[in-house]
């Protein structure tokens, strides 16, 4: 979840946050001017500016509803905080699937047909997030994910079940994945390495997933797409989780919306990063990176490595359209065990969405149809046989506790002050 910063054109604060290993994340100071292709960042975190002029409502894609109205509308169960309590056993620490920004998942076990809390083991194992009672930022965020996924329904989102909104608690109960992130399957190191067939079809799920959401007639911009919102069930398919950053498409003549810049460190789109102006291109761009991660095993954005390694769109684009090349950036962890037409094909989209000028990156229809098409190939034996690198590659060593259900134990939400546009938004 994402906390605001409001700034002038030269920031002069800096703030700190724990992740969710106890350590300090910093973001240092930033004055205005224009946007590096690497952003300047102390830590691999969610990002927030300041908007620059809001929308009015009648600019909206839905005309703002009031909490009352999203939640007596949406097609959702209104937990009590103590049938959730019991779900969870009072929220026990060995009840714990992870922990976020914005709080902590809890795994739960309700009734099939009353959805009324049980006993552990019986009936149906869900994820209970329970939000961290600070901050207006979280509620707003809390109510913006009953808002979309009470009313929307695909296989390749994740299923909202209720929630919980008791005094100061707010809750969400949410369908169990019991494969948990993506990001924990390409980065932790105990993770068993996910397989070629495997990365194309979850990279299938995903697109599936936000292709939806900018083709459907009121269109959403997802706005965090990212290795740790995409979640998977036990036989891998893909959704996608954690709407609280979820915007409205522009409408009518409209060409963008402006709004509060608000993301994760190496997944924002740079257009959106310096002028607040947002469409559904941005995750696009965003889809991308997580293509450039399917393909290297590397985070979007490491600290722990040195110069252009830190940021994976800079380090990954020289060797994208260089076949001979492609397979530097290569995972190690699949052996060489991939078709090499089909990984040249991926590097090829990859580098459309991730283009600079967000006019030239493809919409996340034809994304998805080239993806559908690898699909349907059938190159598994032509394999490209690699040397390993001399260098082995150095992953984090700070992992998150196994995560099932969205929470952005390694992107906790903080502010990244950035410029402002030097012309008015319209």
């Amino acid at each position: 979840m994402g906390n605001c910063l409001n700034h002038a054109s030269r920031v002069d604060s800096a703030r700190s946050s724990q992740n969710t290993l106890g350590q300090t994340k910093t973001i240092t100071k930033i004055s205005s001017g224009t946007v590096p292709s690497t952003l300047t960042c102390s830590t691999a975190s969610n990002i927030t500016a300041s908007s620059y002029s809001e929308k009015p409502a009648s600019d909206a894609l839905i005309t703002p509803r009031t909490e009352g109205e999203i939640l007596a509308s949406s097609n959702l169960k209104d937990f009590t905080f103590n049938e959730l309590r019991n779900a969870t056993r009072n929220f026990r620490p060995d009840s714990l699937l992870g922990e976020g920004g914005f709080g902590y998942v809890y795994k739960g076990w309700i009734d099939e047909q009353t959805l009324a809390a049980s006993k552990p083991g019986v009936g149906r194992i869900v994820a209970v997030k329970k939000l961290k009672p600070e901050g207006f930022q979280g509620h707003k965020e809390w109510l913006t994910e009953v808002d979309y996924l009470g009313r929307l329904r695909h296989p390749n989102l994740v299923k909202l079940i209720g929630y919980c909104s008791e005094g100061d608690d707010r809750l969400l109960v949410y369908e169990f994945m019991p494969r948990g992130s993506l990001e924990n399957h390409l980065f932790r190191r105990s993770a068993e390495p996910l397989s070629w067939t495997i990365r194309i079809k979850v990279a299938v799920g995903a697109a599936r997933g936000l292709s939806f959401l900018h083709d459907s007639e009121s269109q959403v911009i997802y706005r965090d797409v990212k290795a740790s919102n995409i979640l998977l069930d036990s036989e891998f398919n893909a959704k996608l989780s954690d709407f609280g950053l979820a915007k409205a498409g522009p409408t009518g003549d409209r060409t963008h919306v402006t709004t509060q810049v608000m993301g994760t460190q190496g997944y924002a789109a740079p257009e959106y990063i310096a002028t607040g102006r947002l469409t559904a291109r941005a995750d696009v761009y965003s889809f991308g990176v997580v293509l450039l991660e399917l393909l290297s095993g590397r985070r979007a954005f490491d600290k722990n490595k040195v110069g252009i390694e830190q940021n994976l769109v800079d380090w990954a684009k020289p060797y994208l359209g260089d076949k001979r090349r492609l397979f530097r950036i290569m995972d190690t962890k699949l052996e060489g065990q991939y078709p090499k037409k089909g990984a040249y094909t991926i590097a090829n989209l990859a580098s459309q969405c991730i283009s600079h000028e967000a006019k030239q990156r493809p919409r996340m229809r034809e994304v998805l149809a080239s993806l559908q098409s690898l699909q349907d190939v059938k190159d598994g034996p032509k394999l490209l046989q690699v040397e390993p690198r001399e260098i082995p590659m150095k992953l984090p060593a700070r992992y998150q506790p196994s995560i099932q259900m969205p929470a952005t134990a390694t992107d906790d939400a903080l502010p990244l002050p950035f410029p402002k546009p030097t012309t008015p938004v319209r």
